[in-house]
């Protein structure tokens, strides 16, 4: 778990924020226990949902935490960043707001567009120039920073993003203006420093991003570490790995979304013991619900958007819909079922948590349909309003037409068919990351995690053909789990814009810079040389494409581009020119995530765990079903998904 040596009273915590719940994941090395538990979540101020939790553990343990942290994300969504400036080249004040021009919506007569983090009046510009080779075109007036400190100052910005042309080949001018910046006291990204890459838009966007949310984050980190004061505190990042608070304060944008980053490594970590290299994972939470495609390694991207603002940092390859246990049931104007995106979160929450709540719920309707023992919630330290519940479902009917189905009332009807229209929505998301992909469902296993994922793991498993599903006895708490198996891992570009015949010995030269900053940084984090693995890639197009694949940097690069390309977009070129664009380089210091044993995992004999049989509506009407519990029987499960 740790690169240093273990003792006695040495405890690891995995820490994930959820909209609706806050989970908790506490290994022992005293006796190897694991130990988990929710509580329900802060929105108004996450920490105190932390605090809370970690207040339960004995104060005389050393603590090593592992974070994942929704702060970053809540301040883009919510526009709470801090107060922004952009600092450009001399005519390119307008790149946010231009953008790429596209259309989210191609047929939307009057499409929403985002504003930008920065408005228009705190874009500010710097004569300078270099061109493409790096080459002073237009030396840098640097009297012209006086004025920008002045307007600064006055609108009393907090941030600064440093973003010229061309800076990611020459960064001279760029580095003088941030640096002046940071002699002031601002907190300045500079493109340069965390994106040298090419494409001025998507480099831009990324550096405002990480500028708009440090400064909440590096807050949000000050206060947890200094009331939790703990041994090790690291945060997960969006690629699926951790990195030290120190490295995360001022790389926000790296941990935008790290909660279902969590989710996608502990959900690997569990199917690798269990012998499923090929998964399809499914997180289904209070607020929304996570997919990816695990084949045999976890599947990274670089085109991420959060909020409407494109950022290229490596993110694990997940797609999210706004259907969750909390997502509200509403009637829309022609007067249908409608489910999601709002979400009831954690206050009021559902109904059926007696918070307040008023309008029904995905976790309402399982409550409804006895899917949900009011007695046996959160292992029965939370009673559940079924009343409640149901009286919610009566007033939704009476803004609907309902033609009960046999068997059942028009109450267990409507919750029947919200559950269906929040599977049909998640079903189109397995659909996008594996059928839409080229992949074939049918030759994976899902593996179903978060609070509500059990309860519409086998019925999304039917509709796409998928053979298997597979439950950890952590389902509800897997992303935090994650966060404890998650190795220290770093990853580097550098845009270079090579030819294709050029030599894989003079690319590798172009990634040495590369190297030496990721050893340096994998030693700051405690990494021993023995634990590091260092991975080169590059990304490569054929000329005049516009976008390019990422192959392993060997001496059969081509040929790995030319079998990607194919399998990617069921074609190939091989004699065609290509370009290499940009030299990658990720560093990884492996870590060892707690071991998951018998002991911890319980028996494998259910029959000790069986509680009661009770009704519940099911597509064939009312059945009864027999129920047990996890607590007594906490060994992973694997189903094999029945036809009907």
């Amino acid at each position: 778990m740790s690169t240093s040596g273990q003792t006695s009273q040495n405890v690891w915590v995995g820490v994930d924020i959820g909209g609706t719940f806050t989970d908790f994941v506490i290994y022992s090395s005293s006796d190897q226990s694991l130990q988990r538990f929710k509580i329900l979540s802060t929105p108004a101020d996450p920490a105190e949902a932390v605090l809370q939790g970690l207040s339960q553990l004995p104060q005389h343990l050393s603590r090593h935490i592992v974070h994942g942290s929704t702060v970053a994300t809540n301040a883009i969504l919510e526009r709470k960043g801090a107060r922004t400036a952009l600092i450009t080249t001399e005519g390119f004040r307008d790149l946010l707001q231009i953008g790429r021009q596209d259309r989210p919506a191609l047929y939307e007569l009057f499409p929403t567009i985002p504003d930008p983090l920065v408005p228009r009046e705190w874009c500010l510009e710097m004569r300078e120039r270099m061109d493409v080779q790096g080459n002073v075109v237009i030396p840098l007036e640097r009297q012209g920073i006086e004025s920008i400190l002045e307007i600064l100052r006055r609108n009393a910005i907090r941030s600064v993003a440093v973003s010229f042309l061309f800076s990611f080949v020459n960064p001279e001018h760029e580095r003088w203006v941030t640096e002046r910046l940071r002699e002031e006291g601002f907190f300045v990204t500079a493109s340069s420093e965390l994106l040298p890459e090419f494409r001025e838009y998507e480099r831009t966007s990324t550096t405002v991003v990480n500028a708009y949310v440090s400064p909440v984050l590096d807050n949000y980190l000050e206060r947890l570490e200094r009331e939790m004061n703990p041994a090790e505190f690291h945060i997960l990042q969006s690629n699926g790995g951790r990195i030290s608070v120190a490295q995360a304060r001022g790389h926000g944008v790296r941990s935008i979304l790290s909660g279902p980053a969590g989710g996608v490594v502990g959900a690997q970590y569990l199917a690798a013991m269990a012998g499923f290299p090929r998964i399809l994972t499914f997180d289904m939470g209070g607020t929304s619900t996570d997919v990816a495609l695990v084949n045999d390694e976890i599947q990274v991207t670089t085109e991420a958007e959060v909020g409407g603002c494109p950022i290229r940092v490596p993110v694990i390859d997940i797609h999210t819909v706004g259907s969750g246990g909390g997502s509200l049931a509403t009637v829309d104007a022609g007067g249908n079922l409608r489910v999601g995106p709002q979400s009831a979160g954690a206050d009021p929450g559902p109904v059926c948590y007696g918070r307040g709540g008023t309008i029904p719920t995905v976790t309402d309707a399982h409550v409804v349909l006895g899917r949900l023992p009011a007695d046996g919630f959160l292992g029965g330290r939370m009673k559940l309003d079924v009343a409640a519940a149901q009286q919610a479902f009566d007033t939704l009917g009476k803004q609907i037409a309902v033609s009960p189905l046999p068997g059942l009332n028009e109450r267990q009807t409507l919750a029947l068919g919200l559950i269906q229209i929040a599977n049909a929505h998640m079903e189109r998301a397995l659909r996008v990351i594996s059928v839409e992909r080229g992949e074939d469902p049918r030759e994976t296993v899902l593996v179903s995690f978060g609070g509500a994922g059990g309860l519409h793991a086998c019925a999304l498993a039917r509709a796409l053909g998928v053979p298997s599903v597979l439950v950890s006895p952590m389902a509800a708490t897997l992303s935090a789990m994650g966060m404890l198996a998650a190795d220290v891992q770093l990853d580097y570009v550098q845009t270079v814009m090579l030819p294709g015949d050029t030599p894989c010995e003079i690319i590798e030269q172009h990634t040495q810079e590369l190297i030496s900053r990721g050893e340096a940084d994998l030693l700051r984090e405690g990494i021993a040389s023995e634990q590091a693995v260092l991975t080169r890639s590059v990304d490569v197009r054929y000329v005049g494409q516009s976008f390019d694949l990422e192959v392993p940097l060997t001496p059969q690069f081509r040929k790995e581009f030319d079998r990607l390309h194919q399998e990617r977009y069921g074609y190939c070129q091989p004699d065609a020119d290509i370009e290499i664009v940009n030299v990658r380089l990720r560093a990884i210091g492996h870590v060892t995530p707690p071991p998951i044993s018998a002991r911890s995992l319980g028996s494998a004999d259910s029959s000790s765990a069986k509680w009661e049989e009770r009704p519940v509506v099911t597509g064939k009407g009312m059945q009864h079903v027999p129920h047990y519990r996890r607590t007594n029987c906490d060994r992973a499960m694997k189903f094999q998904v029945r036809r009907f």
